[in-house]
């Protein structure tokens, strides 16, 4: 069975990965399993730039094939804020519930009609050698004014996912990951693999 690292030490992030891509062969690693795997500084100024670097990283200092994504939100209201510094919003360590709470508040005076968002999620796939490809999906929604549901992480549930009337923290995995920006982005690159394709 193949290995292939998944570079983060997020444990929601890695349980998405984990079901999207059962039965594809391929035996999953996270940063977790390499104590020494340096810590990536992200940034980049695109969601693609600090996936590449962080897989590339990741791909190099462990001599297996290893993925990673860069993610985030991006509210049309704030000029597509917070984007690449979603996960640091209000802080370097920022909790999700303080990300949340400074966007909620960012946006207390913006109308329903007016807070548009999509998520935006790129997963590169890099060689040790170097080489790399990259993935994309995207995820329209509205944002609310207070959190519903407690399942997923981040801004899940500040995000409502029109066709299904719920947050992304209303859903289930199953549910998530067939809408889900990540999910699209993983989608791709399953076809990408299973059509032969490698990096």
């Amino acid at each position: 069975m193949k290995q292939l690292v998944v570079a983060t030490r997020n444990r929601g992030k890695l349980k998405e990965f984990e079901q999207l891509l059962s039965g594809m062969g391929f035996l999953l690693l996270s940063s977790a399993d390499f104590p020494d795997l340096p810590d990536v500084v992200e940034d980049g100024e695109t969601f693609e730039a600090n996936a590449v670097k962080k897989a590339r990283v990741a791909a190099q200092a462990t001599g297996v094939m290893a993925l990673a994504d860069d993610s985030g939100l991006a509210v049309d209201a704030l000029g597509g804020e917070p984007g690449v510094y979603s996960a640091r919003y209000a802080g370097e360590s920022a909790t999700d519930e303080q990300n949340n709470m400074k966007l909620l508040q960012a946006l207390a005076n913006t109308p329903p009609s007016e807070r548009s968002a999509a998520f935006h999620c790129v997963i590169a796939l890099c060689c040790p050698d170097g080489r790399c490809e990259s993935f994309k999906g995207t995820l329209s929604g509205v944002l609310l004014t207070e959190e519903r549901g407690t399942e997923g992480f981040g801004y899940d549930p500040l995000f409502l996912v029109p066709a299904f009337d719920k947050t992304l923290a209303e859903l289930s995995l199953d549910e998530k990951n067939q809408v889900s920006h990540r999910g699209r982005a993983l989608n791709a690159l399953k076809e990408y693999l299973a059509a032969g394709g490698s990096v």
